[in-house]
């Protein structure tokens, strides 16, 4: 299916540093790609994307967060920036960028989380999400990994 690229290259996650080893088993609170329990892992395609996404998860309660490099080599990856993918997918780009998270502390479920399971149905191992807060900027996210014909994601030291 031609919606689906592949995609090489070192990417960026923000994470504890008390938790730095378990920096790739990814995100398993709600997210917006995630429900709760649904492990994703967000990356960023750069520090500066990685400083942009954390502007929507600041705990002043938690340490600060490092950035670990993580290199990746993934098939199946959608491009939400491409119109011509997203109209083939049927996917609506307002969906996916909607704000999710009040939506999520009320019990909701997100327009993001429907744009994830029809990517799945599609057979999509993650999708390229565009940065909402620094317009030019994107983020990698992976439905599955490091599991037999799934992207790697692989710590860089």
């Amino acid at each position: 299916m031609s919606e689906l690229i592949r995609l090489r290259g070192t990417f960026h996650r923000a994470v504890d540093p008390r938790f730095r080893e378990h920096a790739l088993a990814g995100s398993r609170a709600a997210g917006r790609y995630s429900r709760a329990g649904q492990p994703t892992l967000y990356l960023s395609s750069s520090e500066e994307g990685v400083s942009a996404a954390m502007i929507a998860h600041q705990d002043p309660d938690a340490p600060p967060r490092q950035t670990v490099q993580v290199q990746v080599d993934a098939e199946g990856i959608v491009d939400l920036r491409d119109e011509r993918a997203l109209a083939a997918l049927g996917v609506d780009l307002a969906d996916a960028v909607a704000p999710w998270q009040q939506t999520v502390a009320a019990g909701g479920t997100p327009p993001s989380w429907a744009v994830r399971d029809r990517l799945e149905a599609a057979g999509a191992n993650g999708l390229i999400d565009p940065s909402r807060k620094s317009p030019g900027l994107w983020h990698l996210v992976l439905f599955r990994w490091n599991e037999p014909g799934a992207p790697t994601a692989r710590m860089v030291d």
